[in-house]
C-alpha cells in the first residue's frame, strides 16, 4: 500500500496556487472584495484569498487576520497590506491597499452626497435597516467559516479560548485591551505547547 496516499488526500483542499499575485491581480482582487463587502469585507476577504484564490490555507488566514487585530486600524484594511506585502513588499502592500480604500471612498462620497439630498425618505431608511440585518448574517457566516479549521482540528482548547473572548468581551462588556492583555498570551503559550509537543 503507498504510505503517501492518505497525506496527500487530506491536504488536498488546501493546495495552494503555485504562482503568487501580481499587483494588478493583487488590486482588482481587493477592489473586487470592498466592492462587495456590504457590512464589511471580512466575508469576501476570505472567500477570495482562501476560497477562490488559494492564496492562504484556512490556518493562515485565521493566523494573519488574528495579527491584524494587534495593529493600530481598521483589521481588514491591516489584513489587506499584510497580505500584499507577504507576496510583493511594500509596492504589492500598497496595491492591496488601494484596490480595498480606493474604490469604496469613490462610492461613499458619491452616496453621501445622494444621503444628504434624500436622506429623509422613510424607504430609504427602511432599506438601510434591511440592509444592515444582512450584514449582520454576512458577518455571523464569517464567523463560523472562520471556526471550521479549529472544529475540523478538534481543537478544543482554541474553541474554550474563543467562547471565553466572546463571553468576556461580548456578554460581560470587559474592556476589548484588558480582555486581549490575558488572552492573547495564555492563547501563545498554549500554542507553543501543543506545536512543541507535536514536533
Amino acid at each position: 500500500m503507498p504510505p503517501d496516499s492518505p497525506p496527500a488526500a487530506v491536504a488536498a483542499p488546501d493546495v495552494l496556487t503555485s504562482t503568487p499575485p501580481g499587483l494588478v491581480e493583487l488590486f482588482l482582487a481587493f477592489a473586487k472584495m470592498s466592492l462587495a463587502g456590504f457590512g464589511g469585507v471580512l466575508v469576501w476577504a476570505r472567500r477570495g484569498i482562501v476560497d477562490q484564490h488559494r492564496w492562504m490555507t484556512a490556518d493562515e488566514f485565521n493566523e494573519t487576520f488574528a495579527l491584524c487585530h494587534f495593529l493600530p486600524g481598521p483589521n481588514v484594511v491591516n489584513l489587506s497590506v499584510v497580505f500584499g506585502s507577504r507576496f510583493r513588499g511594500i509596492p504589492g502592500g500598497l496595491a492591496a491597499f488601494a484596490g480595498l480604500v480606493g474604490p469604496p471612498v469613490v462610492v461613499v462620497t458619491i452616496l453621501a452626497a445622494l444621503y444628504a439630498r434624500y436622506g429623509e425618505i422613510d424607504a430609504l431608511r427602511r432599506i438601510l435597516a434591511g440592509v444592515s440585518c444582512a450584514a449582520v448574517g454576512l458577518l455571523l457566516s464569517a464567523v463560523f467559516r472562520m471556526m471550521m479549521p479549529l472544529i475540523k482540528r478538534r481543537d478544543l482548547i482554541g474553541l474554550v479560548i474563543l467562547a471565553a473572548v466572546f463571553i468576556a468581551v461580548g456578554l460581560l462588556r470587559l474592556p476589548l485591551p484588558a480582555v486581549l492583555l490575558v488572552a492573547s498570551p495564555i492563547s501563545i503559550a498554549i500554542s507553543f505547547v501543543v506545536r512543541r509537543r507535536a514536533a
